[in-house]
C-alpha cells in the first residue's frame, strides 16, 4: 500500500469511527461497550481495507461489523441484543451524535490527559498502542488512563449530550483546549521527536468537525483558522535533514496561499460576531505573519497590539514572553529584555524563555551570557529540531 493510500485509509477510519461510536453510544447507553465495539470494527477495517480497498459506504461497513461483533460478544444479554437489533444505520448520520461524543470525552470532571487520550481513542479511532506511541508513553499507562476515564463517565453519570446553554461556555472551553493541546503537541513536540503529522491531522479534523457543527461559535472558527495558518507553511518548517527552519528564514513562496486565504475568511466571519477570544487573536497574529510578503514587511506594531488584547482576555506568562519578542522589533532589544526580566521567576523552567534571552543578549553585545542562556534552553527541551538550532547557536557565539 502506498503512503497516499495509507493516509486515505487512516482518514476514512478516523472520520467514520467517530460517527459509529456516537451512534452506538446513543443506543447502548454504555460508553465502554460502544468504544470496544468501535475498536473491533476499526481493527477489522485496517486489516481488510488494505487488501480489498475502501468500500463505497465505509460508514455502513464499519457499522455492520460493529453490530455483528456486538451480537456475538453479548449474545446472552437480551436487553442489549434487542437494542442492537433495533439499531439501523441512517443514510445521513446525525452530526450532533459526534458532537455529543466530543463533549462527553472532554467533560471537565476528567483530567486533561484523560480527555486527550479518550478523544483520540473514541472520536479519532486511534488504538491505545497508537496513542501511546504518539505521546511516547507506555501502552499500559495510556490504557489505564482511558479505562479510568470511561469508569469516571459511568460512575459519575456524566450525560451523553450537548451541554445546556448555561453549561456550554465552560464545556466548549475544555473541548477547544483539548484540540489546541493536540495540535501543539503535533506541531512542535515536547517529547523526543520534532513533530507528529498524525496529531496535527487529528486536531484539524476535530476543529473542522466542531466548526461544521457549531458554525456560529467564533472561537471555534478562530481555532480552525489558527491551525490552518500554521499548516499553510508546513512545507517550509523543516529542512531536508529534518532541521527546524525559523520563521524569518522560511521560503514564503512555498507557503500555501489558498489555505491562508481560507483561514483569513474564517477569521473575518468570526469577527462579525463581535466576541473576540484567545484563539481568534492568536490566529490574527499568525495572519499578520502570513500576509507579509517578506520578514521585513511584518507589521510588528499590529502584532504587539494583538498581544495586548490577548493579555487582557487570557493573561499568561507565555503570552507576555511572545509579546516581548514582538516588542524587540518595535521598541528595541533593551525594552524587550526589560520585559523578559519580569518573567524570570515564573518562566525559568521554560526553554523558549532562555532561548529568547539568548537572542536579545547576543544583540545587546553579551555573547558569553547569550551562550549560557542557550545552554540552559538546551537542557530544558527534548525536541531534536530545537536542540539542533540551539547547538548551532552555541557553536557560533
Amino acid at each position: 500500500m502506498t503512503e497516499a493510500s495509507h493516509a486515505q485509509l487512516a482518514r476514512v477510519v478516523r472520520e467514520h469511527a467517530g460517527q459509529l461510536a456516537a451512534s452506538l453510544m446513543h443506543v447502548t447507553g454504555d460508553f465502554a461497550t460502544a468504544e470496544d465495539l468501535v475498536q473491533d470494527a476499526v481493527l477489522a477495517a485496517l486489516e481488510h481495507w488494505r487488501v480489498e480497498g475502501i468500500p463505497e459506504r465505509p460508514d455502513g461497513w464499519l457499522f455492520t461489523v460493529a453490530r455483528r461483533r456486538g451480537l456475538d460478544r453479548l449474545r446472552r444479554e437480551d436487553n442489549y441484543r434487542a437494542k442492537l437489533a433495533q439499531l439501523q444505520w441512517p443514510v445521513q448520520p446525525d452530526p450532533d451524535e459526534r458532537l455529543r461524543l466530543i463533549f462527553t470525552c472532554c467533560h471537565p470532571a476528567l483530567p486533561r490527559p484523560a480527555q486527550v487520550a479518550l478523544t483520540l481513542r473514541v472520536v479519532c479511532g486511534l488504538t491505545t498502542a497508537q496513542i501511546a506511541r504518539a505521546f511516547l508513553e507506555r501502552e499500559t499507562t495510556v490504557a489505564r488512563r482511558i479505562t479510568r476515564a470511561k469508569r469516571k463517565i459511568t460512575d459519575a453519570g456524566i450525560p451523553y449530550r450537548i451541554p445546556d446553554d448555561d453549561e456550554l461556555g465552560a464545556r466548549l472551553s475544555e473541548v477547544l483546549t483539548v484540540i489546541y493541546l493536540l495540535f501543539n503537541e503535533g506541531y512542535l513536540s515536547t517529547a523526543e521527536r520534532a513533530h507528529s503529522r498524525d496529531l496535527v491531522d487529528d486536531a484539524e479534523w476535530l476543529a473542522s468537525l466542531l466548526h461544521q457543527l457549531m458554525p456560529t461559535e467564533p472561537e471555534v472558527a478562530g481555532l480552525l483558522a489558527l491551525i490552518r495558518l500554521h499548516r499553510a507553511r508546513a512545507a517550509t518548517r523543516f529542512d531536508a535533514d529534518g532541521g527546524l527552519v525559523l520563521l524569518q528564514d522560511q521560503d514564503r513562496s512555498r507557503w500555501d496561499r489558498e489555505t491562508i486565504v481560507e483561514a483569513a475568511r474564517l477569521l473575518t466571519h468570526a469577527a462579525r460576531h463581535q466576541r473576540p477570544g484567545q484563539y481568534q487573536l492568536q490566529a490574527a497574529i499568525l495572519a499578520c505573519h502570513a500576509e507579509a510578503e517578506r520578514w521585513q514587511d511584518t507589521d510588528w506594531e499590529q502584532i504587539v497590539l494583538l498581544y495586548d488584547m490577548l493579555l487582557h482576555l487570557a493573561p499568561s506568562p507565555v503570552t507576555r514572553l511572545h509579546r516581548a519578542i514582538a516588542l524587540r522589533y518595535t521598541a528595541g532589544p533593551q525594552e524587550a529584555m526589560n520585559e523578559l526580566d519580569t518573567l524570570a521567576g515564573v518562566l525559568d523552567g521554560y526553554h523558549l524563555f532562555h532561548a529568547t534571552r539568548a537572542e536579545l543578549l547576543r544583540q545587546l553585545g553579551h555573547p558569553d551570557q547569550a551562550r549560557a542562556a542557550d545552554r540552559r534552553a538546551l537542557e530544558l527541551t527534548a525536541n531534536p529540531a530545537e536542540q539542533a538550532v540551539l547547538k548551532q547557536r552555541i557553536s557560533w557565539t
